[in-house]
């Protein structure tokens, strides 16, 4: 029987992990996230599995590298500078094809930024940030409710393509509390992990296995006889990946002259503009991005095509913006409401309905 509980957003990444199975968080603390690596030093322990504070954000990311190549699930959390920090980690994991999920609450930047929650990590994180050209595959929850679903579902794509998965959560979804159905959801079978460096007595055929993150001297997993037959293999796996994995919710769009684009919290700002500029006859839209890689470009060429105009409306000097530029190409007029619309001119500011509304009612 499911059980409905009052939990912060943080606190619903631990319970949708522990629905998923997994076994061992490592992380590192830093605002706004602390409730994460909180819930699991609490929750872990009881259960038996893993919870390690590492030294570092570098530190935790490779400790992933570890637990995913025995087959375990795992799961790393950090916020936006200590992302930065993990992104040779995250380059090794992809090369490796380990899977793991990595959660990114993001807050205000460049740099050390403000503590406060934000949407500045998209290039970055739907970009990649290590070397080598790797792809990873980013979830966007817009509720507490979808931040447990989602990880989830990070932790069965993560398994289904042997790759990192990212949920890209904010300092303001990380902290509101809602009600939540705590529970396990199936996805479907998945693949054994008869890769895994288990140990050779653990094998079916007896054989050891490696992992190696260096493919110039050999490729990482056994099977590919040189580099290059590798390197098609990680790209037909990550075409796969961006044909298979597009995710949006498309909102009273069916008549919409004017189409707003958001993800996270301005998501849901968004809509109850969407409801109040309906409710004022203005025909409005908003289709809400839950995969931001890979992003959902075909629909939004879709409308551009039927003569839609887009609003995009994120807590950024703008990013995914440049997204739904690419997704249009110059067909329709694409119109940017970012960071500096905040309520406060402090970094505790955040985009409210009523300046959408506004934005809304002066494009229509």
């Amino acid at each position: 029987m499911e059980e409905i509980r009052l939990v912060q957003g943080n606190e619903a990444l631990g319970w949708g992990a522990l629905a998923a199975g997994c076994d061992g968080f490592f992380g590192y603390p830093i605002t706004p996230q602390n409730e994460v690596p909180e819930f699991f030093a609490r929750e872990m322990p009881k259960r038996g599995k893993v919870c390690v504070q590492a030294q570092s954000e570098g530190a935790s990311i490779m400790m992933l590298f570890g637990g995913a190549g025995a087959g375990f699930r795992v799961m790393t959390s950090t916020s936006s500078p200590g992302w930065g920090l993990m992104q040779e980690g995250m380059s090794h994991l992809a090369c490796a094809e380990l899977p793991c999920v990595v959660v990114n609450v993001q807050r205000g930047g460049p740099g050390t930024g403000s503590v406060s929650g934000a949407q500045m990590d998209y290039r970055c994180v739907t970009g990649t940030g290590g070397g080598g050209g790797y792809r990873n595959i980013v979830l966007a929850p817009a509720s507490v409710q979808e931040t447990h679903d989602l990880v989830q579902l990070a932790f069965y794509l993560a398994d289904k393509y042997c790759n990192p998965v990212v949920v890209l959560s904010d300092g303001i979804l990380g902290l509101i509390a809602e009600t939540v159905e705590l529970k396990a959801i199936d996805f479907g079978p998945l693949p054994e992990k008869d890769w895994a460096v288990a140990g050779r007595d653990r094998q079916k055929d007896g054989e050891r296995r490696f992992l190696n993150a260096m493919p110039a001297v050999a490729p990482p997993r056994w099977g590919y006889p040189d580099y290059l037959s590798w390197l098609e293999h990680l790209g037909q796996k990550f075409e796969q990946m961006a044909q298979s994995e597009v995710r949006y919710e498309a909102y009273r769009c069916e008549d919409a002259e004017l189409v707003l684009v958001a993800y996270g919290y301005v998501s849901r700002v968004s809509k109850e503009a969407v409801n109040t500029a309906r409710a004022e006859g203005l025909k409005v839209g908003l289709i809400r991005p839950i995969t931001l890689w890979p992003f959902p470009y075909q629909v939004l060429r879709d409308k551009a095509d039927q003569g839609c105009r887009f609003l995009v409306v994120e807590d950024s000097l703008g990013q995914m913006v440049d997204d739904v530029r690419i997704a249009v190409q110059e067909r329709t007029a694409v119109h940017f409401l970012g960071q500096l619309s905040r309520h406060l001119p402090g970094d505790g500011g955040m985009i409210l309905p009523d300046r959408v509304l506004e934005e809304i009612r002066r494009l229509a």
